[in-house]
């Protein structure tokens, strides 16, 4: 039997799909609430050339779904969903103002509720 639980440090660098498959960029590293201990967000790398220019957006872990046959997650977020998320505020991490809106951009209830 497959384990339930995955360490982080088998996640980061998870490919990340479309639906049809398209590789979108890879998981570069999870934010984890330090109260709750739930996932807030997985920070996804995407675009550019060899590390060069490539993006980091925040995606609400519930958008993941992990695929054993592609080995990596799949998610219905597009490239303009992420392009068009709300910009990050400096204070990201511990504002619940954006992570409301942040969430809200891609239809899910943020992780706190």
């Amino acid at each position: 039997m497959a384990s339930s639980t995955i360490s982080t440090r088998d996640v980061d660098g998870t490919p990340v799909y479309s639906p049809a498959g398209d590789h979108l960029g890879h998981i570069d590293h999870l934010m984890i609430d330090k109260v709750s201990g739930k996932v807030a967000y997985a920070v996804m790398a995407f675009g550019g050339f060899l590390g060069m220019g490539e993006a980091h957006h925040p995606v609400p872990w519930p958008k993941l779904r992990f695929d054993t046959a592609l080995n990596g997650y799949v998610t219905d977020i597009t490239k303009d969903q992420l392009e068009g998320a709300p910009e990050r505020p400096d204070d990201w991490q511990d504002n619940r103002d954006w992570a409301t809106t942040f969430y809200g951009h891609y239809g899910v209830a943020p992780y706190w509720l």
